[in-house]
């Protein structure tokens, strides 16, 4: 995700990354620019207005379809906004959760209990990036070190990693309460944080295999394509030569809002303005390293 200072105008303005619509949507601004000076020249070339008096009413047309492309392209954005949102919502929960698991496993075995203290502070943040990589369907390239995690090297790659992660951190928490080393209170205390971990990974995984429906993306698509190729015909008359760049421009701006909400609503991606999860996943590891290191 880019870090940057929403207050830095100038920089936002004229600073170009690849990540920016103008770069993206360029040979689609180039198209449409050279046919607005196609419609323009042939018009005001070979057209005479009076003897074509209905080209008067398509600004009409889209004087009226203009409310109806707005609202569909807020809705549009906004429904994609809370998918990027409520995935950052989770991922602050896993952070929280990871860290409220290690407070109290650090409370409630003794300081000399190496082994069960090193097994959670190399299992709880390892949940955080086998859940990255499950998101992003990278399993397969997970690195476990056998030799630091030699109880993970029974791992079935091909099935649910982030499930088998939990379940582990499940099955220490029982034989703990079995061997005595925590209280059956205790025991109670901690399962919130231990069923959280599948909650949250269910929420991401219903973010991400849940897509906007085809059909409503492919007519806004489709609305703002005819939309414009619709403009230049009623409005050459009026503004002339100029069409072309206001038409250019009203093109830029509406498809800019369709790829933006395209780029946000999968918030476990790689784009520039997904989720840093690498860098959460890697906090949790740091700070769960500061409570039972």
């Amino acid at each position: 995700m880019l870090a940057y200072n929403p207050k830095d105008w100038f920089k936002i303005i004229f600073l170009m990354r690849k990540s920016d619509t103008a770069s993206r949507l360029m040979p689609l601004l180039i198209f449409v620019a050279v046919y607005s000076s196609v419609i323009a020249f042939v018009e005001i070339r070979f057209l005479n207005l009076s003897e074509h008096n209905w080209l008067k009413n398509i600004p009409l047309m889209h004087s009226l379809l203009g409310f109806a492309i707005s609202m569909l392209l807020v809705f549009r954005t906004n429904t994609a906004y809370d998918r990027w949102w409520e995935g950052r919502k989770q991922w602050g929960a896993l952070v929280n959760n990871s860290r409220n698991l290690a407070m109290k496993m650090n409370v409630m075995l003794d300081r000399g209990d190496t082994a069960n203290r090193d097994f959670f502070n190399k299992t709880i943040p390892l949940y955080a990036q086998v859940l990255k990589a499950h998101l992003q369907s990278d399993v397969t390239r997970l690195m476990l070190d056998d030799a630091e995690h030699p109880e993970l090297g029974n791992l079935a790659l091909e099935k649910h990693i982030p499930n088998q992660i939990a379940g582990l951190l499940l099955e220490r928490a029982n034989n703990l309460y079995k061997q005595g080393l925590i209280t059956g209170d205790q025991y109670i205390i901690i399962n919130a944080e231990l069923q959280s971990f599948t909650d949250i990974c269910g929420a991401c995984e219903r973010i991400k295999n849940t897509p906007i429906p085809y059909s409503y993306s492919s007519f806004i698509k489709k609305f703002i394509f005819i939309y414009v190729l619709t403009l230049p015909i009623g409005y050459v008359f009026s503004m002339g030569y100029l069409v072309i760049p206001v038409v250019t421009f009203v093109f830029y701006v509406l498809a800019s809002l369709e790829l933006v909400a395209e780029e946000i609503e999968d918030p476990f991606g790689n784009d520039d303005n997904d989720l840093p999860m690498q860098k959460i996943a890697e906090n949790i590891k740091k700070h769960i390293a500061e409570i039972l290191g």
